[in-house]
């Protein structure tokens, strides 16, 4: 008490410290150093005499007659601590020995030499011991109910929220009768809404499937599910309106099986529902990587009139340094996407611009010709990546932050990757458009395009602008291989999968413009994902090549056709 009183009426001094009045400082900081002192030792004595209560809880699981065990289950639930339900679930799954000579009780490993104990309290592990040294502590059918019960009340009851909620998930998985009076009690103890509608959840899955339930019980729960998407309920509510052999149904009363039905049948309409909206995102996340393979294209091809067959190679080179400084920094990992995607730029943007000034430059004004120079060109970088790489695949790791997904319900997930690449390709889809419309570099572009002579009159470099702009469709190509990377493995044929549907994109979105892509890749896109159910994934791709050529020659410019001097030339 004193030195709380010290410390309190230290800190309510009205005028803070000063350099004349160090005894005041030297005072308070004595008072708090003793108050910690004071606070830390009884939190260490607190330990030590909760340890060897623990440690005799569990010595007790060590008895001969079954009821004797089962009383030592209740008293170690009885101590609430921490480390109890690790206890009992190794009791539960045969992982709980004793030593012979002393009798003391192990979590045990079992090995080829021998048994390896781990302390239960501390977590230490011990000296390894011979099979004959240490006996399993055997349970029976009774004992396994009470320890699941046991091990569901203590998780119920866990400070962590997250713990509830996860005991309370798990429970929604595996609906046995026993964990019913511990989800009573935490039922009636739930304050937070979330882990008391699963809760709810659980105890409804219980009394549905539980046959023994009064009836009117059972229709209460059975209308408690109708709005849950979880895979279990469904799973349940299917089980109670199932037919036998001989056309009875499973369920022997008419107002569960109705009751079952109704709620089945609403839950199915939402799934539906939700299943829709999944094939949306997925349609979208792909229309994003088409789009970031064909928004370079749509330069080359759209705005200088190249029929570019390599750019696929350039999603392929993207995707291959994403994989290199993955390799070259391995502990960076986590940032490794964040370093490829300008070395990804540079290098893809590099070999454009080589190619261009080596190639392209001579065969202007004819498309064929860069057709064929262009798929040579494809076919050397693809053997050359072979001759670095091997052709076998390459695997690039997706960081952490990338992994998973988020789990809207129990019929909705949505991927982190894909839900990135998506967020993604819009970034750069916008940088694009203020690189072209906003800057010198796009202003020259433009001009360039529409009047190529008159361009050259005003001092604009077209040589220089054709070499920049290659480079920089190319570029945005090897930016997509890093995106496309985490949703396949890296291999020398990556830019074949891509670059006929490329071409599909920006001749059904117009020619040249840039609008167009964006709405022609996602158009494109979504279509897949929805026809991919019905027709499969090959015969989706030609009905959507199908649909491609009815289009075109209805409006043979595209979706968005460029106007004046640009659409002319």
């Amino acid at each position: 008490m004193t030195v709380l009183h010290c410390f309190l009426g230290t800190r309510m001094m009205p005028q803070p410290f000063s350099t004349s009045a160090p005894s005041d400082r030297h005072r308070f900081i004595r008072a708090l150093t003793s108050a910690l002192a004071w606070t830390l030792g009884l939190l260490w004595v607190t330990a030590l005499q909760a340890e060897p209560a623990l440690r005799d809880a569990i010595n007790a699981l060590n008895q001969k007659g079954f009821t004797d065990k089962g009383r030592a289950i209740d008293a170690l639930v009885e101590t609430n601590a921490p480390g109890a339900p690790t206890v009992l679930e190794a009791l539960l799954e045969g992982a709980l020995y004793y030593r012979k000579s002393d009798g003391q009780v192990f979590v045990a490993q079992e090995t080829e030499e021998g048994l390896d104990l781990l302390d239960p309290v501390s977590g230490e592990r011990m000296d390894q011991v011979g099979f004959r040294d240490a006996r399993r502590i055997s349970i029976n059918n009774q004992l396994r109910t009470q320890l699941r019960g046991a091990i569901a009340g203590m998780q119920l009851n866990a400070g962590d929220p997250e713990l509830r909620l996860l005991a309370a998930n798990g429970m929604i998985a595996n609906p046995d009768l026993e964990f019913l009076p511990a989800l009573d009690q935490a039922i009636a103890q739930e304050k937070k809404p979330a882990i008391l509608g699963r809760l709810r959840l659980a105890r409804s899955l219980i009394v549905a499937r539980n046959a023994e339930a009064p009836e009117a019980d059972r229709v209460l729960a059975v209308a408690d599910l109708q709005g849950a998407l979880d895979p279990g309920v469904r799973q349940l509510l299917a089980e109670l309106v199932i037919r036998n052999d001989d056309g009875s149904y499973r369920e022997t009363s008419a107002a569960v099986r109705e009751a079952a039905q109704g709620a089945l049948q609403a839950i199915e309409s939402r799934v539906r529902l939700y299943r829709w909206i999944e094939n949306l995102f997925f349609g979208l996340s792909l229309g994003s990587v088409l789009l970031l393979a064909a928004v370079g294209l749509a330069i080359t091809f759209g705005v200088m009139g190249v029929i570019n067959m390599a750019h696929g190679e350039m999603l392929m080179l993207g995707a291959y340094t994403t994989y290199v400084i993955q390799q070259a920094f391995p502990q960076a990992l986590e940032y490794s996407l964040a370093l490829s995607i300008p070395a990804a730029f540079l290098v893809a943007g590099g070999v454009g611009v080589f190619i261009e000034r080596t190639v392209i430059r001579h065969l202007y004004g004819r498309p064929l010709e860069t057709l064929l120079a262009t798929f040579g060109i494809s076919l050397i970088l693809q053997q050359l990546v072979r001759s670095i790489f091997s052709p076998l695949n390459r695997s690039v790791t997706t960081p952490e932050w990338m992994s998973g997904s988020w789990q809207i319900n129990g019929a909705l997930s949505l991927t982190y990757n894909r839900l990135y690449i998506i967020v993604f390709s819009l970034v750069v889809f916008g940088a694009l458009l203020v690189l072209l419309n906003r800057t010198r570099l796009g202003l020259n572009m433009r001009a360039v395009t529409q009047n190529r002579q008159m361009a050259r009159a005003l001092g604009i470099r077209s040589g220089w602008v054709d070499a920049m702009t290659f480079g920089l469709g190319s570029g945005i190509a090897g930016v997509g291989g890093v995106a496309l990377s985490q949703l396949t493995n890296v291999g020398p044929n990556l830019g074949q999968a891509y670059i006929i549907d490329s071409f599909m994109v920006v001749v059904f979105g117009g020619v040249g413009n840039l609008w167009g892509t964006f709405f022609g890749a996602m158009t494109l896109g979504v279509a897949n994902k929805y026809l991919e159910p019905f027709a499969g994934a090959v015969l989706a791709k030609i009905l959507v090549l199908v649909f491609i050529i009815l289009f075109i020659q209805r409006r043979p410019r595209g979706l968005f056709a460029l106007k004046g001097r640009a659409a002319e030339a």
